[in-house]
């Protein structure tokens, strides 16, 4: 007759066995258990997936630092002599952007970035994608975000979107490009988001 169980034994058959396969003569037990998945354990699969995970939180850690920083009060005084350190710089591009929005041309600015993106493309897949996206947003008369642009570039820009290029745009983007130099820096340079920004740097410098 078989033996019966008691309450405990029982008890102990029910519960989930973690332990890991019994111990082998001459082999060590590894430092793990079977159920790694849960973290409940410091093994291997558990260290590294911790190791991975640190490693992530600092590069998004370097990166939202880097996305972060301001320009300096030398950099800021530089954007007054010109405009192409403006657009060269993430945080005069930043703020310059902030002013066209105020005076609801944020689309010229949009649309030379988009242009810079495209020349970078040299998957013909996505320079075909990219091309009619900037088409779309920015080139076509039923956009609410159409950028002014001559009959002759513009003809010139129909023409090529039968083999789209990743340089289709660049006669646009530097007629962009003036446009912004021309009408929109000087007024910018005068605006108080500039002056503001110009300010509040100069104040920092005394208080330092």
């Amino acid at each position: 007759m078989p033996r019966s169980l008691s309450g405990v034994d029982m008890r102990k058959r029910q519960q989930p066995h973690i332990e890991g396969p019994p111990q082998a003569p001459g082999h060590p037990r590894p430092n793990n258990c079977c159920m790694c998945w849960c973290g409940c354990c410091k093994c291997l699969w558990n260290e590294d997936r911790m190791e991975r995970s640190e490693r992530a939180c600092t590069k998004m850690d370097s990166i939202e630092a880097t996305e972060e920083q301001q320009p300096t009060l030398d950099e800021v005084v530089a954007w007054a002599r010109s405009f192409e350190l403006v657009m060269r710089s993430s945080e005069g591009r930043e703020i310059f952007r902030e002013f066209l929005r105020s005076e609801y041309s944020e689309e010229n600015l949009l649309f030379w970035l988009a242009c810079e993106e495209l020349k970078k493309e040299t998957d013909l897949t996505a320079i075909d994608e990219k091309a009619r996206i900037i088409y779309e947003d920015y080139v076509s008369i039923l956009s609410p975000k159409e950028v002014s642009l001559d009959s002759r570039v513009r003809e010139g820009i129909n023409l090529s979107l039968t083999e789209p290029s990743n340089v289709m745009y660049e006669e646009a983007q530097l007629q962009i490009y003036t446009l912004m130099h021309r009408d929109s820096y000087p007024r910018f340079l005068n605006s108080s988001v500039y002056r503001n920004l110009l300010d509040s740097k100069r104040s920092s410098c005394l208080d330092t």
